[in-house]
């Protein structure tokens, strides 16, 4: 595999690890808010769902358009992740929001990197970063607002 090749596919993999499990822990943080804000919250994860499992499927698509094998394995997303994992058991909506946030917060600045390193590598990925850079600090707004 060529550098520009390598260095694409190795942004795509690192982005595609973030947006699966992104849906997971947005998913698991879901169905365990509690609190006075609960119904705003569990809406709003809703909408970080929906926004990472579209976002996965053109990741790996892409991958898969460059001929390289997308791994979304389960293995893989564990080993790789840098997400912080929520606790187990019911979680006051604060604590959610402020998770979110963080989480957020360190994939926007993943996927900022990643658009850097694309930029002579390959601009078509690189343009699909830059979609998920704008949806993902969109909804990290919307998450600051909340708290």
């Amino acid at each position: 595999m060529g550098d520009a090749k390598n260095t694409t596919a190795t942004a795509l993999q690192g982005a595609l690890v973030d947006l699966i499990d992104l849906s997971l822990v947005a998913k698991q943080l879901h169905w365990n808010v509690i609190g006075t804000n609960f119904r705003s919250v569990h809406l709003q994860l809703d909408e970080v769902v929906t926004l990472a499992r579209t976002y996965t499927d053109t990741i790996a698509e892409r991958l898969s358009a460059l001929g390289v094998n997308a791994d979304g394995r389960s293995a893989t997303v564990s080993k790789n992740t840098k997400l912080t994992q929520p606790e187990s058991g019911w979680i006051e909506s604060g604590k959610v929001v402020a998770t979110m946030t963080d989480i957020l917060g360190g994939i926007s600045a993943r996927m900022r990197e990643r658009m850097d390193l694309t930029e002579k590598s390959d601009q078509a990925t690189q343009d699909i970063i830059i979609s998920v850079i704008q949806d993902i600090e969109k909804q990290h707004w919307m998450f600051q607002a909340m708290s």
